[in-house]
């Protein structure tokens, strides 16, 4: 799938990070390019009983049962139907294999580490934000997916994954 060159920038150094930019409403979020190993189409979302109320379902891909985590949700943006032009982010975490749904994927940007915030030096205890870059036409939030879940969320999702594939 082509992400479009819009945003692609600088080529990249020894200590450059390549993120992927995505849009949530009016903001823009990214994850570091390393973790995301696919973007696509949203596809139907099954609900997961006994999931955390974070997580909003499962879905199937190429064999393989991923979570959905509802991003949404964790910075507090109005819950909205997952549409047609949404898509999934699939990507890693220490743990798993997971995904959530972005209304757009905007690009591909290089950035020199030293060019990024650290969250702890802009908002305090924001655990799942790694931290903040500033691009040309304004700054966008970098996702900490190992960080995503508490303990208690990601106990409860391994119950209830375990639970779903009996």
């Amino acid at each position: 799938m082509d992400i479009g060159p819009r945003y692609f920038s600088a080529p990249e150094t020894d200590k450059a990070d390549r993120l992927v930019v995505f849009s949530l409403d009016e903001g823009r979020y990214a994850l570091r390019l390393a973790a995301v190993g696919q973007i696509v189409r949203a596809v139907e979302i099954t609900p997961l009983p006994q999931a955390p109320g974070i997580i909003l379902g499962i879905v199937n891909v190429q064999g393989r049962i991923v979570p959905v985590f509802d991003i949404r949700k964790r910075f507090r943006l109005p819950e909205r139907e997952t549409a047609l032009g949404d898509h999934l982010l699939l990507a890693r975490t220490a743990r798993r294999e997971v995904a959530f749904v972005a209304d757009r994927v905007l690009g591909v940007v290089t950035r020199a580490e030293e060019e990024m915030t650290r969250a702890e030096r802009i908002v305090p205890g924001l655990d799942y934000v790694e931290g903040v870059v500033k691009l040309d036409d304004g700054l966008v939030f970098i996702h900490d997916l190992d960080t995503f879940l508490s303990v208690e969320e990601q106990r409860t999702l391994e119950s209830a994954l375990t639970c779903s594939c009996h």
